[in-house]
């Protein structure tokens, strides 16, 4: 019997889940829609989740955590979310909620911080140990390793997505209007791009219209990524990063994201070059990855 834990990953409009081996071998995925309200089904959905994974995978397997990583603002040693203003919770009891339907160890983390511990262990930072890493989904966070330890500190570590970028630009579901996540989010663009134009797309729409010439679509788009390198070059230098990682759905862009973004970060950077911008090796799977790291942590695997 092999063993193996459980990740999931808490999305804004997608929940992932993995059952992962301590070697980093998936065994099996799912992903389904998140509901409206989730925080109160977490525990039943978690348990869904042991329950679809270890019956799709091949052979007998020994589960022997779970993992569950969401977005906001997250007491990781607590089991709290303290906020989500794209999940709609308040302190919330996650570590008690999941372990009232799972009789296994429970592990708690940030979507972000647990998804670059599964890039520098599993991804495209495996050899590097100075890394921003932004995902670009429904929301817009960050996570930062220092001398390969996570940087971690008050519960807003990394919330970059909610720092105003564009003044009395667009509002934000936090409530201010001009943040970050408002403005280059991939679910900001797409939202931006269909007020624009009354159609219906996508940031991946917007990408390939971008690339195809459309106007309106290459305005949506430069704003996203200017954005993006005035609140990524000054974390850079802080921190003295050698990789950002870009990571979620959006990479799926790949150049067409990935260039104007080292042009725009090189400039804010005064030219230098020995920052490298790449997209992340797990694409969207860093967050079900990074939870099964955690639960691969809390049992000493």
């Amino acid at each position: 019997m092999r063993e193996a834990v459980v990740g999931i990953d808490v999305g804004g409009t997608r929940t992932k889940a993995a059952l992962v081996t301590p070697s980093g071998e998936v065994l099996a995925e799912t992903v389904r829609p998140t509901p409206a309200e989730v925080g109160p089904q977490l525990g039943e959905i978690a348990g869904k989740a042991v329950v679809d994974l270890t019956a799709a995978a091949a052979g007998a397997v020994d589960v022997l955590a779970v993992g569950v990583a969401v977005p906001g603002l997250v007491d990781e040693a607590a089991g709290i979310g303290v906020w989500s203003a794209n999940l709609g919770w308040r302190e919330l009891d996650l570590r008690g909620t999941i372990a009232a339907h799972i009789d296994l160890p429970v592990a708690i983390g940030h979507d972000v911080r647990s998804g670059l511990l599964a890039e520098h262990r599993l991804g495209a930072a495996r050899e590097v140990d100075n890394v921003l890493f932004v995902p670009l989904g429904t929301g817009l966070a960050s996570a930062i390793l220092c001398r390969g330890k996570l940087v971690t500190g008050g519960v807003w570590t990394g919330e970059m997505g909610h720092v105003i970028v564009v003044p009395d630009g667009p509002l934000c579901g936090c409530g201010q209007r001009g943040c970050l996540e408002a403005v280059s989010s991939a679910g900001a663009i797409g939202r931006r791009w269909s007020e624009a134009t009354g159609l219906v797309g996508d940031a991946q729409e917007v990408a390939r219209r971008a690339e195809a010439g459309e106007e309106v679509a290459r305005r949506i788009w430069q704003e996203a990524i200017e954005a993006l390198a005035i609140m990524v070059a000054p974390v850079v230098a802080a921190a003295g990063t050698e990789l950002v990682l870009i990571g979620g759905g959006l990479v799926h862009a790949g150049d067409t994201l990935l260039d104007p973004l080292r042009t725009a970060l090189a400039t804010r950077l005064g030219g230098r070059q020995d920052v490298a911008v790449e997209a992340a090796a797990l694409g969207d799977r860093a967050g079900s990855l990074g939870a099964a790291t955690i639960a691969l942590d809390l049992v000493g695997r």
